[in-house]
């Protein structure tokens, strides 16, 4: 069944449906993700997860420990404890922080970003399909400008937004 997103114009009001394929490639139909950075319980660390080299962006790169696009009629919370249990297996109730919010746009796609934050240790039971490996990242790793060529730039990006709003 083909993967159906919310499309927004840029006042942020809904104005149709596209499915996923058409999304990506056509960075004119605006849709909405969710992140959720997953702080270690030392305050030191962040959880990363390396994407799946069979995924369609970024195949093989390191990047938020959750994230992913809204179904249609979802919202940002919601969507982000939704991939939280599928990307990462953890259903337990947790409180979400919100964090901040950002735009990615580039020649792909255009998305409109909610990032929360959770403490968790883990154990985690990521989704092998989609994902090769997770690991905490110490702050000095991720601020190692020879680790950002393993990242995604939407990460790179984010990890900035991070140190600056004194997250990390």
């Amino acid at each position: 069944m083909e993967e159906l997103f919310d499309i927004y114009d840029s006042a942020g009001n809904r104005i149709g449906v596209a499915p996923r394929r058409e999304c990506h490639g056509n960075p004119s139909l605006l849709h909405h993700t969710s992140h959720v950075v997953v702080f270690h319980p030392d305050g030191k660390r962040i959880l990363l997860q390396k994407r799946s080299m069979s995924k369609d962006i970024q195949p093989g790169k390191w990047d938020t420990a959750v994230g992913g696009h809204l179904a249609p009629g979802e919202d940002y919370e919601a969507g982000a404890r939704r991939e939280l249990a599928e990307e990462l297996g953890w259903k337990a109730p947790v409180t979400l922080r919100y964090l901040f919010d950002a735009q990615i746009r580039n020649e792909i796609e255009s998305e409109d970003t909610r990032v929360f934050g959770v403490t968790l240790a883990g154990p985690f039971e990521f989704q092998r399909a989609e994902i090769d490996e997770v690991r905490f990242w110490s702050a000095d790793e991720l601020k190692d400008p020879a680790s950002h060529s393993l990242f995604t730039p939407n990460l790179v990006t984010e990890l900035q937004r991070l140190f600056d709003g004194g997250f990390l």
